[in-house]
């Protein structure tokens, strides 16, 4: 009796799976989508690459500012300090001026920051608090995510040493 029970229900699921196709419908229209004549897509039009603009009057004197004009009486503004260490050996950025160099990013980790600086030639290099850059004696005093303080210690004129503060803030391009 069991199996004849069993028999009858699994003749009755066969049956209702074997119903008409419901799926007719989308088999037409996924044939009538084969059968459509297929189309190219025309590549992107290409471009020439944008020249790169350096703008290098940067570290000039704003012409919407007066000139400075010195008579020997004045001494420049800053702490007069020790002369630098001229026998220390010099780190791959104090080679270059001031001027051509440009923050480009940062890299941090755990409480580490260092700025990315690229010299003007194309090469970056990795710095971080305590570091030299530029042809003054500018030593790194903090490194952050926009701008990296620099203290150059520079003549005064008069055969003594100024410290001069200077930023370098992120370059946008």
């Amino acid at each position: 009796m069991k199996t004849i029970a069993l028999m009858v229900v699994s003749l009755l699921a066969l049956a209702g799976c074997s119903g008409g196709n419901q799926f007719d419908d989308l088999d037409a229209k996924l044939a009538d989508s084969r059968n459509r004549p297929q189309g190219k897509i025309e590549p992107l039009p290409t471009y020439p690459a944008a020249e790169r603009f350096s703008y290098s009057a940067l570290a000039m004197r704003s012409p919407f500012e007066p000139p400075v004009v010195l008579t020997g009486d004045e001494r420049v503004s800053g702490n007069a300090v020790s002369e630098p260490n001229q026998a220390r050996q010099k780190e791959p950025l104090e080679l270059v001026n001031y001027s051509a160099l440009s923050m480009v990013g940062t890299l941090s980790k755990d409480a580490q920051t260092w700025a990315l600086i690229n010299d003007g030639e194309g090469r970056i290099h990795r710095v971080m608090q305590g570091n030299y850059l530029g042809r003054n004696f500018g030593k790194i005093t903090t490194v952050n995510n926009v701008e990296v303080e620099v203290l150059e210690t520079v003549p005064d004129g008069k055969g003594g040493w100024i410290n001069r503060p200077r930023t370098l803030g992120m370059n946008e391009e």
